[in-house]
C-alpha cells in the first residue's frame, strides 16, 4: 500500500529533514493507519488534519532530539 517511512534524524539522514521529507512521512503513516492511500471526498478533512497534525509532531520530535555523538563525528578531522 505505501513505501517506508525513512529515518529523519542526522546522522541517518545526512542533512536536516526538510518540510517535505516530514510531510511525506506524515502522509505515508496516516495512509498505513487509515487503509486509504486516497480518502473519500466525505473522509478528506480529518484526513488532510491527520497529515498536518503528524507532521506537526514530527516537526517538534525531530526538533528536541539530542543525537549524541552527531555533531562531534563531522567535526572530527583525520590525523594526518
Amino acid at each position: 500500500m505505501c513505501r517506508s517511512i525513512k529515518t529523519l534524524r542526522p546522522p541517518v539522514l545526512p542533512e536536516e529533514a526538510t518540510e517535505d521529507d516530514i510531510r511525506a512521512a506524515a502522509l505515508q503513516y496516516v495512509r498505513k493507519v487509515s487503509g486509504f492511500r486516497a480518502p473519500a471526498a466525505h473522509n478528506r478533512e480529518v484526513f488532510d488534519r491527520a497529515v498536518d497534525d503528524i507532521a506537526e509532531a514530527t516537526r517538534r520530535l525531530l526538533d528536541g532530539l539530542e543525537v549524541r555523538g552527531a555533531h562531534r563525528a563531522a567535526s572530527v578531522t583525520p590525523a594526518e
